[in-house]
């Protein structure tokens, strides 16, 4: 055989990753609010998308909206050219979606709440204009602990001793507590120590009461001296909180040196007691959670739709296409503006799909999960991503994307998807199994009732659930009770009996 070079062709197959491909699977995986961010990026840099207007959610005679037997879905029919004029074009190319098998409600639960208000229908205002209330205007923002502490400190003090206030307000933490060091602060601020220390004990004087301190103790004597309260046995008593914690009532009694019925009001005492003070002012709130999905029950099965109010409807703006390409262009004008289409056609195109598989594995959760919805959590069942994506010919993956950061609201509650994909826990008769939410649940009930003089170890507990059925082990009963923040029989004891003493 000759030495030498020489040309070979060999042919082969591969699976690429497109870019179109790659934008679909991250759509997949946002949230609802994530794809208006996502939306909003592409509208400034694309300048064939725009914004469509709200499509009203009144039922078509066309069978839009009709019951039947599973999970209520709907969906506009029309062809390619006609749904993408309206911002929701039909996929050429399926992304493991079956076009045929599902349909899909596109508007949200307040679209027909807003073609009422704009038609004039609704007039949410005494003036009549029609418009909706802005609910943010009457909101009064709140004094910040900082702002309230640094009004007291205005008016209790002045010259230096008002700077080193300020500076030590400046350096307690929304809960009330100074998150300062006294002496790194009196060098810093080239002050005495004393003068420090004699501006904290004013700053202790302000309202809240206990705000300023630097430990629990501090807090709470702080606040027993602001009741006339401090004395030497409550004194004592919070000194050693930590025996209090462990519910060593007759060691405090005897450090104390009071009986039982002085001990129980000194407790009650300390439970009216704030410890994080600085909380009342806090103006921080908390961000609610926005619904990817609403479930709703009707006369024929559960109605499964996307919530519309948050998504984004694009349109191609074609006539903005023709006016550009008919006028003079160079190659590279032409070659970008080719380029605009085919992305805001693709967006479009990607954006539908995303919305029918989401429909679709939600219709399939739903389906799979309908004890819940219909009876509550102690009828959850096991499920994994695996029978879901079986069931409906999807790839594992694809329903992971798809349950990721996304929540479904129901009259149950609002709940994230992942939360309907529970293990489960064998039965005591050795077929099926129970979802570990639903044990979560049992066991959760089961405390809930307990006596005080009763109270359950883990032992009982997991006699108490075989009794109903699951087949769980002791530890199992241990880890799920702790998960649930439910301490030990020990603990709850110590508790329930701090709580009649209190009482």
């Amino acid at each position: 055989m000759a030495l030498g070079p020489r040309l070979d062709i060999r042919q082969s197959q591969s699976l690429v990753m497109t870019p179109q491909l790659q934008q679909a699977i991250k759509l997949l995986a946002l949230s609802n609010l994530e794809i208006d961010a996502f939306v909003a990026g592409e509208l400034e840099k694309n300048p064939l998308l725009e914004t469509g207007a709200p499509i009203d959610s009144a039922p078509n005679a066309d069978g839009i909206d009709a019951m039947v037997d599973k999970p209520v879905l709907a969906a506009e029919t029309g062809g390619v050219d006609e749904l993408i004029g309206q911002g929701r074009g039909e996929a050429d190319a399926p992304l493991d979606v079956d076009h045929g098998a599902d349909t899909f409600i596109d508007d949200g639960p307040t679209d027909g709440l807003a073609a009422a208000v704009g038609s004039g229908g609704i007039d949410l205002l005494p003036g009549g204009s029609g418009e909706a209330i802005d609910f943010d205007s009457f909101a009064n923002p709140d004094q910040g602990l900082q702002e309230h502490l640094m009004d007291q400190a205005r008016a209790a003090l002045s010259g230096m001793d008002l700077l080193i206030a300020a500076q030590l307000i400046g350096q307690i933490g929304e809960t009330g507590y100074l998150e300062a060091n006294l002496l790194e602060t009196a060098h810093g601020l080239g002050m005495p120590l004393t003068q420090v220390e004699g501006v904290l004990g004013v700053i202790h004087g302000f309202d809240p009461a206990g705000v300023g301190a630097r430990s629990l103790a501090e807090c709470l004597t702080i606040q027993a001296k602001e009741a006339d309260r401090y004395d030497p046995c409550m004194a004592k008593l919070i000194d050693n909180l930590d025996l209090l914690a462990k519910g060593a009532l007759p060691q405090l009694r005897r450090i104390c040196g009071v009986d039982e019925e002085d001990m129980a009001d000194m407790i009650r005492e300390l439970r009216g007691y704030d410890p994080k003070p600085g909380l009342r002012y806090s103006t921080d709130t908390a961000t609610p959670i926005t619904p990817d999905l609403f479930v709703n029950p009707t006369p024929g099965g559960w109605a499964i739709e996307i919530n519309g109010a948050t998504l984004p409807r694009l349109l191609v703006n074609r006539s903005y296409y023709v006016e550009l390409s008919s006028g003079p262009q160079d190659r590279a004008s032409k070659a970008w503006l080719a380029e605009c289409l085919a992305s805001a056609n693709w967006l479009v195109k990607a954006l539908d799909q995303r919305q029918k598989t989401i429909i679709k594995v939600a219709s399939e959760i739903v389906r799979c999960q309908e004890d819940f919805f219909n009876k509550g959590v102690a009828h959850l069942k096991p499920l994994t991503l695996r029978t879901v994506a079986d069931a409906i010919g999807m790839h594992e993956s694809t329903v992971s994307r798809v349950t990721s950061n996304k929540y479904l609201s129901c009259p149950r509650g609002v709940h994230e998807l992942k939360y309907f994909f529970t293990s489960g826990v064998a039965a005591s008769g050795g077929e099926g199994s129970v979802s570990a939410e639903a044990v979560k649940s049992h066991i959760k009930a089961l405390i809930a009732v307990e006596a005080p003089e009763a109270i359950l170890s883990d032992d009982t507990l997991v006699d108490m659930l075989r009794a109903k059925g699951m087949d769980i082990a002791r530890r199992t009963v241990a880890k799920y009770r702790e998960s649930l923040g439910i301490g030990s029989s020990v603990q709850r004891r110590r508790q329930k009996a701090l709580r009649g003493k209190a009482a």
